[in-house]
């Protein structure tokens, strides 16, 4: 097909829209159009399942969550991206790691996630090369949010992954793609409707992104993030809720557990036990990466050149983040990118970030800025005072919104 005709179908698509048995057609003629991963010849002992984010800031719930529901039993062969805008990618933050090969050859990805549990990776050139295609048309036609090809877009990749159960994780807030809960619904709804009828069983948990998820945002400073979480350092309360949330979800489907309440329990005892550490350091290992990450990940992480304390200019409470503004103070660092071909500085970023509804007094430390220049460093930083509104006490609401499924 031309160019021209695949963009005259987009753009019917974008005004019309498709029907749910044509979304799944679609997602189904983009899944075969490149190679699909069978796991049978593996013979695994657990069930092959996996977890896709709409996208935010300081989601790092991929790093923690493959290696804890590897832990419980489930095998997770999860292919990721790149951060694109203002939100940030799994697949940079892996690249932070010295010597980690986030583009394995097949054998390799297909090793690591039997010897280990799981594998995270970037998609390869021969899975949904038809999404690719179609998606560098949708982004010069103004098509890209369309639902309809947003949803066979993402799931074109996931059904070539040859899962038998996936978990959606689909944001709303002022720093998601769907900033309004009913749009975050209809495309919650899409996605575990279209691929259940293409044959994977799914469900979609709508998740807050009013603030970031993390209380860092960047690539290296989330990879560290997520080990303080697994090694019991520290860990942020709402990304440990959609952590447990995700992957109760993910347990449940693949039989691992009977309730959500069970599986809950199974995935906390296998991040107390630092079983899930264990089994993160030996992906990271088993991908050519350091095999002492895990106790030694300052060591193996770049570090910005200037880290600077952002401290509150009054006192009061944390009534509103500018969670979209976060993601754009770290392209003003350099930590994201616009286009796909930007190249990235992997140290940069906020941590030690406040979260909505905490006191603050003059002075105080709403963030840290790492940077690696004074004036982009100075940038940021007026980017994250810009991004914080402080008032009156605002409770903020659950991290965890709404359940749908097919």
């Amino acid at each position: 097909m031309s160019e021209g005709q695949v963009a005259a179908f987009a753009m019917a698509v974008f005004f019309k829209g498709m029907t749910t048995p044509e979304r799944v057609a679609l997602t189904r003629a983009m899944t075969q159009s490149g190679t699909v991963l069978n796991w049978q010849d593996l013979t695994l002992p657990g069930p092959v399942v996996d977890k896709h984010s709409t996208g935010g800031v300081g989601d790092n719930v991929s790093l923690m969550l493959a290696p804890m529901v590897a832990a419980c039993g489930g095998f997770v062969p999860m292919i990721s991206g790149r951060g694109l805008g203002h939100t940030g990618g799994t697949l940079d933050k892996l690249d932070a790691i010295t010597g980690y090969s986030s583009q394995p050859d097949n054998a390799l990805f297909r090793s690591t996630v039997k010897t280990v549990g799981c594998a995270i990776i970037g998609q390869t050139a021969d899975l949904a090369p038809a999404d690719k295609r179609l998606y560098a048309i949708r982004d010069v036609t103004a098509t890209v949010e369309s639902i309809a090809l947003i949803t066979a877009s993402i799931l074109s990749k996931k059904l070539s992954a040859g899962l038998q159960a996936l978990v959606m994780d689909v944001k709303t807030g002022n720093g998601a793609f769907m900033d309004t809960l009913s749009g975050a619904r209809d495309l919650a709804t899409s996605l575990a409707s279209v691929a259940t009828g293409a044959g994977l069983p799914t469900t979609a948990l709508i998740t807050d992104m009013n603030q970031p998820l993390a209380s860092a945002a960047g690539n290296a400073v989330e990879v560290q993030n997520a080990v303080d979480y697994l090694t019991g350092k520290h860990s942020d309360a709402r990304l440990h809720d959609v952590t447990l949330a995700l992957g109760a979800e993910m347990l449940v489907a693949g039989k691992l557990a009977a309730t959500v309440t069970e599986a809950r329990a199974l995935l906390q005892k296998n991040l107390d036990t630092g079983r899930a550490a264990e089994i993160f350091g030996a992906m990271v290992a088993a991908l050519h990466g350091p095999r002492d990450f895990v106790e030694k990940a300052a060591l193996h992480l770049p570090q910005a050149k200037i880290i600077r304390d952002i401290k509150a200019p009054e006192a009061g409470y944390i009534a509103a983040i500018d969670t979209r503004g976060i993601g754009l103070g770290v392209i003003l660092l350099g930590g994201g990118r616009m286009r796909a071909s930007d190249e990235i500085d992997l140290s940069v970023g906020y941590d030690r970030l406040a979260g909505l509804g905490a006191p603050c007094d003059k002075g105080d430390v709403l963030g840290r800025v790492h940077a690696s220049s004074q004036e982009s460093a100075a940038a940021a930083a007026a980017a994250l005072l810009s991004a914080y509104h402080i008032g009156d006490a605002r409770a903020a609401g659950p991290a965890v919104i709404e359940r749908i499924s097919a």
